[in-house]
């Protein structure tokens, strides 16, 4: 790559400290008389932009790493015969597709699946682990979540909460053994639904090696479906329990010792925003060291307690009113996504404005479904600013 990653997470992370000293100046500004409208206007646009240039660097350093993915799985595993036919089958049918080869269209508009939509052109397994492996580059929350396959559109699952599982009854000698308690089971239904987005491309594309039309496809399949999933998972943390303000380091400490079950409290980890990490990045001890520590495995992952701290861009996670999420739970125990596993691609050269522009469009299709459930497995806080830790010294005689 022509680009050092490296480089690329420095320059992020300068951005971001930019922005929270543009911030920290414009809370200044609020108790300074001299202040004026001026002040304030060019305050505000000074930090939007910033903001702006550092969620750009975020967004080149996740696709300098998702591009170093793509070069590794397309070069590293070679292929089984069967593999590589279904891949340049797969690559001509794309290529046939856009062009409006009739043997090609006539097979894809015909193809339905058992909702009657259009299944379009089935992704090879091969293409599909490096789409997988791309979504998890790409900030994918599926992967804190419990994902289970489903082969049916619709049906239900019987779930116990860690909170209401009981102890075994004790025995006598020679007793006779007590029937147990009735398991307090969670039903949750999933319907699988399907999920849409297309891209224009030009004509110049199926001019390129098969290697760039399939880095192309991968990247751009990899980013819609984790923009989808994510935007579904995060909905359901709307179902998790209370949401305390948060405004010291210890308030942080009691929602993730108290806001979980003690048994799923070791596999926690926190989520927030970029801008709550920025704000929690900051928070010192009483002798001026960061509270956040350092991953000694990843230094891009930072930990509170020991527990890791995942990030979320704004875009997906916003602010409310002001304030910052911050999650803590076992994600895993409280969320699940049914994935159908079934996305399809299709094209057309004439519909959706491609005629009028001499481009083509093209659809993925993906169909899942996210539940929630253990409402309990996850707890819930927001804040504004987190205060330092103030020494406590006792001065001896």
């Amino acid at each position: 790559m022509a680009v050092n990653i490296n480089d690329l997470n420095e320059k992020w992370v300068n951005l971001g400290q930019k922005v929270s000293d543009l911030q920290n100046k414009a809370q200044l500004m609020v108790d300074d008389d001299a202040t004026s409208a001026e002040d304030v206007a060019d305050i505000k646009t000074k930090i939007t932009n910033e903001i702006a240039k550092r969620d750009l660097a975020h967004e080149n350093l996740v696709q300098a790493q998702a591009e170093n993915v793509v070069d590794d799985s397309l070069k590293d595993k070679p292929l089984t015969p069967p593999e590589n036919d279904l891949k340049k089958k797969f690559i001509n049918n794309i290529k046939g597709m856009i062009k409006g080869d009739p043997k090609v269209v006539n097979m894809v508009t015909s193809s339905t699946d058992e909702t009657g939509a259009a299944a379009g052109l089935t992704i090879p397994q091969d293409i599909q682990t490096v789409i997988n492996t791309l979504k998890r580059q790409f900030d994918s929350l599926e992967q804190y979540v419990t994902v289970e396959s489903v082969s049916t559109l619709s049906g239900s699952r019987n779930y116990e909460k860690w909170s209401d599982i009981t102890p075994l009854a004790e025995l006598e000698e020679g007793g006779t053994i007590a029937d147990n308690d009735e398991p307090k089971l969670t039903l949750v239904k999933y319907l699988i639904k399907t999920y849409g987005g297309k891209n224009t491309i030009t004509n110049s594309l199926l001019n390129d090696t098969a290697e760039n039309l399939l880095a192309w496809l991968t990247n751009w399949i990899a980013k819609k479906v984790v923009a989808t999933r994510n935007a579904k998972i995060i909905a359901q943390l709307d179902t998790v329990k209370s949401k305390p303000t948060l405004a010291k380091f210890d308030d942080i400490k009691d929602v993730a010792i108290s806001g979980v079950d003690p048994a799923i409290r070791a596999t926690s980890i926190f989520m927030t925003n970029t801008s709550g990490l920025l704000v929690l990045a900051k928070v010192k001890d009483a002798m001026g060291n960061y509270l956040l520590q350092k991953d000694p495995t990843n230094p891009l992952i930072q930990r509170i307690e020991g527990h890791q701290i995942v990030e979320v861009a704004d875009r997906s996670l916003p602010d409310v009113s002001g304030s910052h999420p911050l999650y803590f739970g076992d994600f895993k125990e409280a969320i699940v996504l049914y994935d159908r596993e079934h996305t399809s691609l299709l094209s057309t050269n004439i519909g959706g404005g491609a005629f009028d522009t001499n481009t083509t469009k093209i659809r993925v299709i993906d169909r899942f479904d996210v539940q929630t459930k253990d409402n309990e497995a996850v707890a819930a806080g927001s804040f504004k600013a987190i205060a330092d830790q103030t020494a406590n010294f006792t001065a001896g005689k």
